[in-house]
């Protein structure tokens, strides 16, 4: 039982990457815009945070410093896809392919450097209570502040008229400029929203959940946030759950490693991803349930006036 509390507490940990990024690439899409480089503004950020907590000991600051290299680099692509057209699919894997780079060429005095000694975070009275202490309630602030944001963004979307022009933009960004909306200003801060997530949950990774930097940490993840969105027909909450689920998936290997389960090690590590292209087929089978749910101006241009 105490094994199994471990590792709901540790799916928690693990999901709440997933869960900040994909959150963060939903108000992309909503707004129409899809950015495929999640995995290098992720490194980008893992790295800023970082070097920023080796510098400061400030796990607050380094979360911050993530944010901002996460929107510096989603503004750069917003200029280029937002204002200049250029293809949103080959810039979010251009985006991509230069934050592995760049994080990569940041990185190299950090590969040796050591973080301070993490403290441990436990909620009064709740985290004494038996198997329930250990599962829920010993957590980072930042899991439970995710699980507060995915609710805020759900009443966001559905209740706020705010949330309401933001899905009008995804829907119909004609319709929306014709009502006088200003659609591209509106895309490109979604898209500064959704490049600053991304750089929080890059700079967990390193700073709370992995605290070390290492080339390449994302591991996939960025990818995986991206599917996680279509795996959640683009509602906040079933974002939630599906990272959970994702990260589920990753502790599982480690649980069996842990375990003596005698199983290559390299079929363990493929779990999270062969589970993700598992979900990715079993929902194309109902490609009229996508077509309904999916933003339908996501992945256009939108010109105003033509």
């Amino acid at each position: 039982m105490n094994e199994f509390a471990l590792l709901v507490a540790a799916t928690l940990s693990a999901g709440t990457v997933l869960a900040i990024a994909g959150l963060g690439l939903l108000i992309n899409e909503r707004a129409g815009v899809l950015n495929l480089g999640a995995e290098g503004m992720m490194l980008v950020a893992a790295i800023a945070g970082f070097a920023t907590s080796v510098h400061t000991g400030s796990d607050v600051l380094a979360l911050g410093a993530g944010a901002l290299a996460g929107a510096v680099m989603a503004a750069a692509f917003g200029v280029l896809v937002i204002w200049l057209n250029t293809n949103q699919y080959a810039t979010g894997l251009a985006l991509s392919l230069f934050g592995g780079g760049f994080s990569a060429f940041l990185g190299i005095r950090y590969t040796q450097e050591k973080l301070s000694q993490r403290s441990q975070f436990e909620l009064p009275w709740l985290s004494d209570l038996p198997w329930f202490g250990p599962a829920l309630f010993r957590q980072h602030p930042m899991v439970y502040l995710t699980m507060a944001f995915a609710l805020a963004l759900a009443w966001f979307l559905y209740r706020s008229r705010a949330g309401l022009v933001l899905r009008a933009v995804g829907e119909s960004p004609e319709a929306a400029h014709a009502l006088g909306y200003p659609v591209r200003r509106i895309r490109f801060l979604a898209v500064l929203a959704g490049g600053a997530l991304c750089g929080v949950a890059g700079a967990y990774l390193s700073v709370i959940y992995t605290p070390l930097w290492v080339e390449g940490m994302t591991a996939g993840k960025g990818w995986i946030a991206l599917a996680l969105t279509t795996f959640a027909t683009w509602r906040p909450a079933r974002v939630l759950l599906g990272a959970y689920l994702f990260g589920g998936v990753t502790m599982l290997q480690f649980q069996l490693q842990g375990e003596g389960v005698q199983i290559a090690s390299q079929w363990l590590t493929m779990l999270p991803y062969v589970s993700t292209i598992v979900v990715l087929v079993l929902i194309s089978r109902n490609p009229a349930w996508i077509r309904l749910n999916m933003p339908a101006s996501l992945g256009k241009p939108f010109f105003p006036g033509s």
